[in-house]
């Protein structure tokens, strides 16, 4: 294996291993805020997290996604792409400042937070692309240790500074917002200058040429958010925000797979577009099935151990919420299957198709949101969302198909494996009424997993090991 292609399979390694754990250290916390504040201080944290990721995006505009394209298009000039895209991004927060603060009475009113969060959640949203965009940057370059060092820093400052302003500031719902804010805003006034430095100039040409590509893009990815956050907003409006707790908790547990799938596709990703670009479809497509079963092995297993793990993360006044679990869980599985062919529109620049898939999607959810959670309460929308990543699996399936990239790839084993996951939610939330069938279930997967990692470690390995080699 040539030393490039060494370093970029080290640098997936660690991004991957880095980015899960980091993100996986606000998970480790929730256990701690689910006791140091009420359900109603839970809940309304939470309602503003949602907005927070719809916002993201609105400000933002994520031009660190163009940057799968850009790296070979201004190749001469990518640090030069970088700082410009971080400028026109701050552009946009500075708009973004003064609509909020003009018409702040409206703002609070329709989104339930008050103007001293949205300002914080604002000057957050100034420095969050600073951080992005340099990891970004430094991923493409295989440069992990820097990564991985920004990474570890801001999750463990940020897990500490939320837990000691929480415990010591009289609101504590100021405590935890702000705790959660500071220290990306610290670290990314650092970056922002580190960037500026790299970049040296700002290039109109490059907003032309990000702007056309990350525009289409924001559609899809604010119906994501929109898709993974409007339950817990319309939750809080129908059901009060004791009710949001509970879902919330039980979203975030699952929001551990969704972790995994960031961090993966983190790695992933990069090593996908070089194979399309040199045309390599064949070995993605061999690796791509051994990369869907290895993640829907582990959800099932996720599923099976729902009651235990919301014991550990919120206690016995939110294990009624494991019903919620495997849905969720479920819906995460099909949002890393199409996570997989969004990554192929993404590089042919074809984001059109896949803002429509995703606006209706979230659509769909808004409309059986609003049907079933008033008649069957909370419950409700974790199947409601479910609907709707079953609804962008097969968009994006057809998406791909249609820009002709049907062989990348293997569709029958998708659709079965998607069939399987539905098949396994709805056994896992019924054997949730029988415990000494679901221990039984634990103990023949715990098994197999033994038998899997003996026998098919090694090749399992290897395959990691290929999955960077160049055929080039």
């Amino acid at each position: 294996m040539s030393n490039n292609n060494t370093k970029a399979l080290k640098s997936g390694i660690w991004y991957t291993a880095a980015s899960f754990l980091t993100k996986s250290i606000g998970l480790i916390t929730t256990p701690i805020f689910t006791r140091m504040l009420s359900k109603a201080e839970f809940g309304a944290y939470n309602n503003y997290t949602s907005w927070l990721a719809i916002f993201t995006i609105i400000v933002t505009l994520y031009l660190d996604s163009t940057f799968i394209s850009a790296r070979f298009d201004h190749e001469k000039d990518f640090d030069g792409y970088v700082f410009s895209s971080l400028a026109l991004s701050s552009v946009s927060a500075a708009v973004w400042f003064i609509i909020i603060n003009v018409f702040n009475d409206t703002a609070t009113d329709f989104l339930g937070i008050n103007r001293l969060y949205m300002n914080c959640m604002l000057t957050y949203l100034v420095f969050l692309p600073a951080v992005h965009m340099y990891q970004t940057r430094e991923r493409y370059y295989y440069q992990y240790k820097k990564t991985v060092f920004i990474s570890l820093l801001l999750s463990a400052s940020t897990a500490f500074g939320s837990v000691l302003m929480v415990k010591n500031l009289s609101n504590r719902l100021t405590g935890r917002i702000f705790g959660s804010a500071l220290p990306t805003i610290v670290i990314g006034m650092v970056l922002y200058v580190l960037i500026a430095l790299k970049g040296k100039h700002i290039k109109l040409e490059y907003w032309k040429y990000a702007l056309p590509v990350c525009l289409p893009f924001i559609p899809h990815l604010l119906s994501m958010s929109v898709l993974h956050n409007m339950d817990r907003i319309m939750i809080t409006k129908i059901c009060g925000e004791e009710q949001n707790a509970l879902y919330s908790l039980a979203y975030s547990c699952g929001a551990i797979i969704t972790l995994l799938i960031t961090s993966l596709n983190s790695a992933f990703s990069p090593w996908l577009g070089e194979k399309l670009h040199k045309d390599e479809t064949e070995e993605v497509r061999k690796f791509s099935r051994i990369y869907i079963a290895a993640f829907m092995y582990m959800a099932a297993g996720a599923m099976l151990i729902t009651p235990e793990i919301l014991l550990v993360m919120g206690g016995k006044p939110y294990l009624e919420a494991m019903y919620v679990m495997p849905p969720i869980t479920c819906g995460v599985s099909f949002q890393f299957m199409y996570t997989m062919f969004v990554n192929v529109e993404q590089f042919k620049k074809k984001t059109i198709g896949m803002a429509v898939a995703s606006a209706s999607a979230a659509l769909l959810n808004y409309v059986l949101n609003a049907v079933f959670i008033p008649r069957f309460g909370y419950v409700a929308a974790a199947y409601t969302t479910l609907a709707g990543y079953v609804w962008l699996l097969a968009a994006h399936m057809l998406l791909v198909r249609w820009l002709g990239y049907g062989k990348v790839y293997d569709y029958r084993f998708v659709a079965v494996v998607a069939a399987g996951m539905l098949a396994i939610t709805a056994g896992v939330n019924w054997i949730y009424r029988y415990s000494p069938v679901r221990y039984a279930a634990v103990g023949v997967y715990a098994v197999v997993t033994v038998f899997i990692a003996v026998k098919y470690g090694k090749m399992m390995l290897e395959k990691l090991r290929k999955m960077k080699k160049s055929k080039a």
